[in-house]
């Protein structure tokens, strides 16, 4: 990049110091390259002029021209005013009003000047109004040439030091003039060309001052493909370089455990989706490369039974093998499961956990590093340096999501290769998510339920029938069952009227005092925790009141009801995930979601699509384009929030899969990195990688 994009922006009119250190806290801006990728939120046509008659308040930003007649002042308390202009263009009248800085604002405007007002008008006293907005002399203003305007996200300390959008697009114009040489490109011509996309020079251009919608559109239509194909030329360029780094164990034999296992053990038939799977890790497994592959499979689906049955093929090859779990009541449900599936067979299975200690502690470790335990079920216990394989060589990774980069990697070093790594979730991740947070994984679903399953029946109820509710609850627990009831808030806040779990809990005590009734949220101590948990699991408590601490990770088949209170707190998401915890025995199971009567569309929409479907993936991709990124599938837990400056997962899933195939057809082309051609996209991609996190570094 050319030294001019290095430069401080404190030299471009408009700024000096004070401005700058501002933007530079405020927004991260301090040169000229950070302030051109400063773009634009949204844009308003500024080409037209509005007539007062035709105003009406369903409109957005609007200008109109015409004359103050005169101003008024109204004192709104100790050194507080409001003045009010009544404004007309020979159509009708409006009121333009200010509140602060009033006087400034107000000192040079002149009745019976003509002017352009720029704002949104509202209705108000049966005449529309415009408070704060933009006032131009309409002498100085050539129509023709304001085109679209740009708007720029700002904060509370810019708006009060009088940082408005307006001047930052003022700053930024500036800058712009003084750019006078062409901006250099960042994608070769055979991508521009083929693509047929716009100039970077063009596009960062039109980003900020577009003529018209098109130039818009190309615009950014240039600046999301580039930003989303460096985010997976980087991800696939990692996984080209590790596959070629690293050997993977080779595992030739399906032998006498795996055998003994499916044709004596097998709980039930697997589903076709099960076999699929299967297939698709065992061929990694004999591939010779390191697999690295994500299951996604909602709750019940059957992946622990897959995850067993690829571990016993590790076994059958002479090799150990370990699941990691996020929480010790996790750990200890996957080791009861596989106990129970594995029944009398001659296989070591152990358990490591934080509440493993003196003893049974050496005596595990030290078999584990002789090689007698054969598969280790723990937590990140099993990450501390004291844990010592023989040979490990598959590890399973449970809602890794609640684990970082750097824990994972540590797996890593317990073995003489890398072990084969299978990454499993319940969350159902949509395809575009995945292709870009989870790039480096090779991608294996289970979509279908084993045989018996019955689909959770999902109600929506508002908070005045909650009598009713409890009436469902007892005549559940009369047939022998058990229920959750989930609140949001642990302890009342002032300022978000949510029903609280340490009130509500006191209230249910009393309601239901003939039953015993379990507690659990996230500010209580670990141990006191898991016991609580462990009390409702073993059937000593009927009724677990909980926050969302409960929304993975406890396998309670007798549990068939779930009651969710204030439920349009929620993302979609979260409430699938809490709804997976019923539903897990042979009993029809009901899933309630409370909420206020007065709901918002969006709301309302997250709470019809709860109650049609219990598909996981139509869900996530619903709650993607509802919510965006940001917080799915736990990113801001593991380092991975996205920081994308233009593009957007969840409305740019075609240019995703556009921007993937043209990164795969690079490293098809030049798994090296070394052609002339593709000079330009190496070197930039090294630059991305100096100042971001790298991408690729994810499993």
């Amino acid at each position: 990049m050319p030294d001019i994009f290095q430069q401080d922006i404190m030299y471009v009119p408009g700024v000096g110091p004070q401005r700058k250190e501002l933007l530079k806290k405020e927004l991260g801006i301090e040169t000229f390259g950070d302030l051109l990728e400063y773009y634009p939120y949204k844009y308003v046509d500024r080409s037209k002029i509005y007539r007062i008659c035709d105003l009406n308040g369903e409109m957005p930003f609007v200008q109109i021209c015409g004359e103050f007649l005169d101003f008024e002042e109204y004192i709104m308390g100790v050194r507080k005013k409001r003045i009010v202009a009544h404004f007309t263009d020979g159509t009708g009248y409006v009121d333009v009003v200010w509140f602060a800085r009033a006087k400034q604002i107000t000192k040079g405007l002149k009745v019976n000047t003509k002017y352009i007002v720029f704002g949104r008008p509202t209705a108000y006293g049966g005449r529309y109004g415009f408070v704060h907005p933009e006032i131009e002399l309409a002498k100085d203003v050539e129509l023709s040439a304001m085109g679209m305007q740009p708007y720029y996200g700002t904060t509370e300390k810019m708006k009060k030091a009088g940082m408005t959008s307006h001047a930052v697009e003022k700053i930024t114009k500036n800058m712009l003039e003084r750019i006078t040489q062409e901006i250099p490109e960042t994608l070769p011509p055979f991508i521009v060309n083929r693509l047929r996309l716009v100039s970077r020079d063009t596009a960062l251009r039109h980003i900020h001052y577009p003529g018209n919608a098109g130039e818009m559109s190309h615009a950014r239509q240039r600046l999301k493909f580039e930003e989303l194909f460096y985010i997976q030329l980087n991800i696939l360029r990692y996984v080209s370089d590790q596959r070629r780094k690293y050997r993977g164990y080779v595992f030739p034999h399906v032998g006498t455990t795996f055998n003994s296992f499916y044709h004596n053990h097998l709980p039930f038939p697997l589903t076709e989706a099960q076999k699929r799977v299967i297939r698709e890790i065992r061929q990694d497994m004999r591939s010779g490369r390191q697999m690295n592959r994500l299951l996604q499979g909602d709750v019940g689906s059957g992946k622990t039974l897959v995850a067993l049955m690829s571990m016993l093929i590790a076994l059958d090859n002479n090799y150990q093998a370990c699941i990691m779990a996020p929480t010790e009541i996790l750990a200890e449900q996957h080791l009861a499961t596989i106990r129970e599936f594995l029944g009398d067979m001659p296989v070591r299975v152990e358990l490591l956990t934080g509440m493993v200690k003196g003893k049974k502690r050496k005596e595990t470790l030290e078999q584990l590093a002789t090689g007698e335990v054969q598969i280790l079920v723990g937590t990140h216990a099993v990450i501390e340096d004291a844990v010592q394989f023989l040979r490990l060589g598959f590890v399973v990774v449970d809602e890794q999501h609640r684990f970082g980069v750097a824990q994972r990697a540590k797996l890593w070093g317990k073995s003489k290769n890398p072990p084969h790594v299978l990454v499993m979730t319940a969350t159902p991740i949509p395809r575009t998510l995945a292709m870009t947070l989870y790039g480096d994984l090779d991608v294996s679903i289970i979509d279908e339920l084993p045989p018996g399953r019955k689909p959770v029946q999902t109600i929506h109820k508002f908070e005045y029938q909650t009598t009713s509710l409890y009436k469902g609850i007892r005549q559940q627990v009369a047939q022998g069952r058990q229920a959750y009831i989930v609140f949001p808030l642990i302890k009342e806040s002032e300022k978000m009227d949510m029903q609280n779990l340490e009130e509500g809990y006191t209230k249910l005590c009393e309601i239901f005092a003939d039953m015993r009734l379990s507690k659990v949220h996230g500010k209580m101590k670990p141990a006191e925790k898991e016991a609580e948990m462990q009390r409702f699991v073993n059937g000593e408590t009927q009724i677990l009141v909980a926050t969302t601490v409960i929304e993975v990770g406890v396998n309670v088949p007798n549990a068939s009801v779930m009651i969710i209170l204030n439920a349009e707190r929620f993302g979609l998401s979260q409430l699938h995930q809490l709804r997976g915890r019923v539903g897990r025995g042979a009993d029809q199971s009901f899933c309630i979601l409370v909420t206020k009567r007065k709901l918002s569309a969006e709301t309302k929409k997250r709470i019809d699509i709860m109650c049609d479907t219990n598909d996981g993936f139509r869900i996530a991709e619903a709650d993607l384009k509802l919510r965006g990124p940001g917080d799915l599938e736990g990113t801001q837990q593991s380092g991975m929030a996205f920081d994308l400056k233009i593009a957007d997962i969840a409305r740019d899933g075609q240019l995703v899969q556009l921007a993937r195939d043209e990164a795969q057809h690079i490293i098809d082309n030049d798994p090296e990195c070394n052609k002339p051609e593709n000079g330009m996209l190496w070197a930039r991609l090294a630059a991305i990688r100096k100042n971001n996190v790298n991408w690729g570094a994810i499993s």
